[in-house]
């Protein structure tokens, strides 16, 4: 498991790493909120425990402004502040659990994992507009009713998804999905975004001439 730790007392900080780590699990530190939330966007972790008050940037801030960036990570709230109001704002806000200081380790721990278990097991899932697509299966569910695509069609409906909001370019596409075709046909990417656009909705996928192809979420 891989954990982010946004919290600016270091001496707290340091000591949860250690006990994670004895744990095996991958940590890594920031002491301000603009560092923290920064990694946060451009790094992956299973799971971020984040502190309310932060300098540069406050917990809350930090937050809502990764929920409207459609960054979903399980983040758990560390804080001082123990009033019914503030962990309210905090849910409201889409943190996914709440723990007021001082704290054990064993408690936070054990909420870390539970945290954990419940985004994996949500993580196969995908749902974003009409569609819903389950890894484990493959079933595409447009409007909750299947249809049905090639397996080209669906390994780039799933390249697309996983890089959502950002342009694919056809290289990209072609070395990711065609890598072993020793003879490629030259419009075969364009008639697989054709074809997938009719089965999924053509409005779902953007296209710009000679940067590439995304999904916008």
């Amino acid at each position: 498991m891989k954990i982010l730790i946004i919290e600016d007392d270091k001496d707290i900080a340091n000591f949860l790493k250690r006990g994670f780590e004895e744990l095996h699990y991958t940590i890594e530190i920031s002491n301000d909120g603009e560092e923290g939330e920064y990694l946060s966007i451009i790094n992956k972790y299973d799971v971020i425990i984040l502190d309310w008050m932060l300098p540069k940037k406050n917990g809350i801030e930090i937050l809502n402004n990764l929920r409207q960036k459609n960054i979903f990570t399980p983040i758990l709230m560390l804080t001082a502040k123990d009033a019914v109001e503030d962990k309210i704002t905090g849910l409201k806000t889409g943190c996914d659990d709440y723990l007021s200081k001082p704290f054990s380790f064993e408690e936070l721990e054990a909420r870390v994992t539970s945290l954990y278990r419940r985004s994996s097991q949500m993580s196969n899932i995908m749902e974003f507009s009409n569609l819903k697509v389950n890894l484990d299966t493959k079933e595409v569910l447009k409007d909750n009713s299947i249809i049905n695509l090639s397996i080209r069609e669906y390994e780039l409906l799933l390249l697309l998804i996983k890089n959502k909001n950002s342009y694919i370019s056809k290289d990209t596409i072609e070395e990711m999905l065609y890598s072993n075709e020793e003879f490629l046909n030259s419009n075969v990417i364009q008639v697989t975004i054709y074809n997938l656009r009719k089965k999924v909705g053509k409005e779902l996928i953007k296209s710009f001439r000679g940067i590439g192809y995304k999904i916008e979420i």
